[in-house]
């Protein structure tokens, strides 16, 4: 077994206006950086296209049908003043549902130990039945639900270290013990949520960082507040929302993390799921816009995978 990939060309034609900081030069720059050598042992799997059932288990059914009607036959149209939507944009979203719903399949079965997920458009901010941030569908929430429909998991654990906080993961998972979402992200900041005493049913872990904070504060973070929640837990499987935007070279935010502190984090959560969720740990992009910040993260984070 070996660390699996997940990516598909239909991630580029999910379009964005010129400018827009999620854009298909972000899978361009994660898949130029993949090319190394070192990353020659990587399974590279084309992702899978999922389905309107997939989703319909963390989204309403009449979201789902507001989504798809959205969908413009050519052009753009906007959901909200971040959110657009293109004409393959549907056929993207299905197959970044896909595609987690595929790793989580790969990891309870063995097919993989662990797997990253390079889809876009992401998925954190995904709400209940609101899309907003860049996101459409939860693919992590959707990912979480399928491994305890489809493998019986009893506990899911849900890493979210984008700099952004997960509104939307919250939001599903607000009211269910069975799920645990912790998150590190600036604060103050979009989308304005992540409080310390957002607490949902006990299930929520924020651990919020001041502008300005480096990787010191963030392993603090994680090694304080969210990783003993985590080993308490004892989760059947580990998904990590895998935002890069915390990186010092992203200009969307003001967090001064480096590569070395995404391995590092990477490093930890592997660890712990070797010790509690019998290895299983499924990794899903989020965030992260300076190209070059990006490539060097996820090059991080993967090459830590890969180490086993």
């Amino acid at each position: 077994m070996a660390t699996r990939l997940y990516t598909h060309p239909v991630f580029l034609e999910h379009l964005t206006p010129p400018g827009h900081p999620e854009r298909p030069d972000r899978l361009r720059a994660i898949a130029k950086v993949l090319e190394h050598d070192i990353f020659d042992p990587l399974d590279r799997v084309e992702a899978p296209m999922g389905d309107e059932a997939a989703v319909l288990l963390a989204h309403p059914g009449t979201y789902a049908h507001r989504i798809k009607e959205m969908i413009p036959v050519e052009g753009m149209a906007r959901i909200d003043a971040d959110t657009c939507v293109s004409p393959k944009s549907w056929d993207a979203a299905l197959t970044a549902v896909g595609a987690a719903t595929a790793a989580v399949d790969d990891v309870f079965t063995g097919r993989a130990d662990n797997v990253f997920v390079a889809a876009r458009p992401p998925g954190h901010h995904a709400e209940k039945d609101r899309a907003m941030g860049f996101c459409l569908f939860n693919n992590a929430a959707i990912a979480a639900r399928h491994a305890q429909k489809a493998h019986g998991a009893e506990r899911v654990a849900i890493l979210d270290w984008d700099v952004h906080h997960g509104n939307g993961t919250q939001d599903i998972f607000w009211d269910d013990p069975t799920v645990l979402y912790c998150s590190t992200h600036q604060m103050p900041l979009y989308p304005g949520t992540g409080a310390a005493s957002e607490t949902g049913a006990g299930n929520i872990v924020n651990a919020p960082l001041d502008p300005g904070s480096d990787g010191e504060a963030f392993r603090e973070a994680l090694e304080t507040v969210i990783l003993p929640r985590i080993e308490d837990f004892r989760p059947d499987l580990i998904i990590i929302s895998a935002g890069f935007d915390a990186h010092h070279r992203d200009p969307l935010a003001e967090l001064n993390f480096t590569e070395q502190d995404f391995s590092w984090a990477t490093g930890k959560l592997m660890e712990c799921a070797a010790r509690r969720s019998g290895s299983r740990l499924v990794s899903l992009l989020e965030g992260g816009y300076d190209l070059e910040g990006l490539a060097l993260s996820v090059a991080a984070h993967v090459g830590r995978l890969m180490k086993g």
